[in-house]
């Protein structure tokens, strides 16, 4: 397939297709967001850069997070909400990696957090240890320097899938340390940890073709009031869009939103007026 790029992203809703082919939406309906077909690990970026691409201090001991900072949103398949990240679906609380370990139990998702960074998932299989798909490698590490000082947090009721026995969610998670590279079947981090728990092909790379409809719908709450929707083809896609709205944080995302909607109704305006 000839030269492919190494990664593709987009660098703020503007640029996502609309969908009217002349880049014009006349309806406040969902957008249709791009497809990662290329796109790297983007838990690369965790650890050794910040959103502006500047090197992080590798000394740097407890990583800074504001609760406020956090994207909250919903995904649907069709109109079956199969995630949820919000303040009144679930406790958004984080600990210290040392008092999460009092809380945690074997087959439990763990999710590591700190502001201005990709969320980093993992499996806590007992006995102080993770299992996490860290820089194209399934690794086993002690939960406290899986952290890398992040603040972290249980998150097994984020998607609201069957989620398989404790006992067989680490045993998927454990049979794949070692693996690395082109060996790896997940896309980042989330994508090994849900799937080792939900044991579900959607979040395997290439696990759903991307044709047809917009199957995957991703609600980004604004306020109480106002939400702003992209559809996807495949949750693969999705969870990559998603992963990047918390990366860049809240502010970020907000202003993007407000943007765009005021850049799409200027371009209508000049369409239908000229």
């Amino acid at each position: 397939m000839g030269n492919q790029m190494d990664k593709l992203s987009h660098l703020s809703y503007a640029e996502v297709p609309t969908v009217d082919p002349n880049g014009v939406d006349t309806e406040d309906g969902p957008r249709i967001g791009v497809s990662y077909i290329f796109s790297n690990d983007d838990d690369e970026l965790e650890e050794s850069c910040a959103v502006d691409g500047t090197d992080r201090d590798p000394n740097q001991e407890e990583k800074h997070y504001d609760q406020r900072d956090e994207v909250e949103c919903a995904v649907y398949n069709r109109d079956e909400c199969i995630y949820e990240k919000s303040a009144k679906s679930a406790s958004l609380e984080v600990y210290s990696p040392e008092n999460l370990l009092n809380k945690c139990k074997a087959g439990d998702l763990v999710e590591f957090v700190a502001t201005g960074q990709y969320p980093h998932w993992a499996v806590y299989v007992g006995d102080f240890q993770v299992v996490h798909l860290h820089r194209a490698e399934v690794k086993n590490s002690f939960l406290t320097d899986a952290s890398q000082g992040r603040r972290c947090r249980i998150v097994n009721d984020f998607y609201k899938f069957k989620a398989m026995g404790p006992d067989m969610v680490v045993q998927n998670a454990m049979e794949q340390v070692g693996l690395k590279d082109r060996e790896l079947s997940w896309r980042n981090s989330e994508c090994f940890a849900a799937w080792c728990m939900f044991g579900k092909r959607e979040f395997k790379m290439g696990g759903e073709i991307r044709i047809g409809k917009q199957p995957y719908r991703l609600k980004v709450f604004m306020s109480d009031k106002h939400s702003h929707v992209l559809e996807f083809q495949s949750l693969e896609d999705m969870i990559m869009e998603k992963r990047r709205n918390d990366h860049l944080g809240r502010t970020a995302v907000l202003q993007e939103l407000k943007l765009n909607c005021f850049a799409s109704r200027v371009a209508f305006y000049q369409t239908t007026c000229f």
